[in-house]
């Protein structure tokens, strides 16, 4: 699930805003995993790998669209917070801007790293203001893997938030990544705090 050099295509952007104004849930056996404080969260298992994909649909009633997308997007913010971080750094490699981020697993598990690609855009969809950012794992010759750290080489997601009208945030998520079985902690911690601003958009 590597994206290849170059930055993402248009069809990719519109694909995560049309989610935000109809959720592609029917054709698939996507199931509803935790619905609260107005955040519903699905996810559709892959028989092959055995692993779940995620998607997230919602309404974040106290975050406007434009904070959401910019703590999205500040990594030195999620060090401050994220005591689960011990690197997470942009490197420029081949012309691209590239995530490296390392991750705290506890003893005796190893950590995980991930280097992947994230671009964002502000479109104007028929007058709707919405804010889309994707995210997928890639591979340069600038970032080895390390001794120790198991690299997820199998990552992505995509997020994209409108108004909700008021002052809050409609928000949909997709969620993919391959460094376990697990459901990702951040998921479930997002639901159970109602949408937390800080912390409620990172995997």
């Amino acid at each position: 699930m590597e994206l290849a050099a170059g930055s993402f295509s248009g069809e990719q952007f519109r694909e995560a805003c049309a989610e935000l104004q109809q959720p592609a849930l029917a054709g698939a056996d996507w199931q509803l995993l935790v619905e609260t404080s107005g955040i519903s969260i699905y996810r559709l298992l892959d028989q092959k790998t055995g692993l779940y994909e995620y998607k997230v649909f919602g309404v974040l009633e106290d975050c406007s669209p434009t904070l959401l997308a910019d703590v999205y997007m500040d990594l030195d913010y999620r060090k401050q917070w994220d005591q689960y971080v011990k690197e997470l750094y942009e490197q420029e490699c081949n012309g691209q801007t590239v995530v490296y981020w390392e991750v705290k697993y506890p003893f005796p598990m190893s950590n995980r790293d991930y280097v992947y690609l994230r671009q964002r855009r502000d479109l104007d969809m028929e007058g709707r203001k919405i804010h889309v950012v994707l995210a997928q794992s890639t591979s340069v010759p600038q970032l080895v893997e390390r001794s120790g750290v198991i690299r997820v080489k199998q990552y992505k997601q995509s997020l994209a938030i409108e108004s909700d009208g008021k002052k809050g945030s409609k928000v949909f998520m997709y969620y993919f990544d391959n460094p376990g079985g697990q459901i990702p902690s951040w998921l479930i911690n997002w639901a159970a705090k109602g949408g937390n601003c800080s912390g409620s958009l990172y995997h």
